[in-house]
């Protein structure tokens, strides 16, 4: 839920009008919308790139899953293994609109530690893949906008351990 819809359910819940305060972080919050739809747009357009980028070092580094008995082994299975790893990426570009994580958590990260043991997928290389992802998307972004991104991939990476 962005600092907008917050600050208004919340004044809403009380029947009082915005606080100095909540109309500040409003502020600031429409203030940096233009950057952090510029961050969106850059990983949205690189995003083929970032997933492949990111899979080739998951896979560099964790040959157990591309390895037969492996949750990415074969042809299909590695293709599955990256478009998970595109969701993860489009999610952390809907926390980047909204200024807050709440998109993720809500559409993407309930019940997904469940998930990938139900599957037998080790959790620790799903993050594994979205902290290469992180790195490939801070190699194209300014250093102010990757740490800005980098908190997103971060919250992902969080939610995985």
């Amino acid at each position: 839920m962005s600092v907008v819809t917050k600050s208004i359910v919340n004044a809403d819940a009380e029947a009082r009008y915005l606080s100095p305060g909540e109309l500040d972080r409003i502020k600031s919050f429409v203030s940096t919308g233009e950057r952090r739809l510029r961050i969106a747009q850059i990983l949205t357009e690189n995003r083929e790139r970032i997933v492949k980028q990111a899979g080739d070092q998951l896979f560099q580094k964790r040959p157990d899953v591309v390895s037969p008995g492996g949750n990415a082994y074969g042809e299909e299975m590695t293709a599955t293994c990256l478009r998970d790893l595109d969701y993860y990426l489009r999610l952390v570009t809907y926390g980047i609109v909204a200024g807050d994580v709440t998109p993720i958590e809500e559409i993407g990260l309930v019940g997904v530690r469940e998930m990938y043991n139900s599957l037998g997928t080790p959790i620790s290389a799903v993050a594994e893949g979205i902290r290469a992802m992180k790195n490939v998307a801070s190699s194209l972004l300014s250093a102010e906008d990757a740490a800005e991104a980098g908190s997103y991939f971060d919250y992902v990476i969080g939610a995985m351990q």
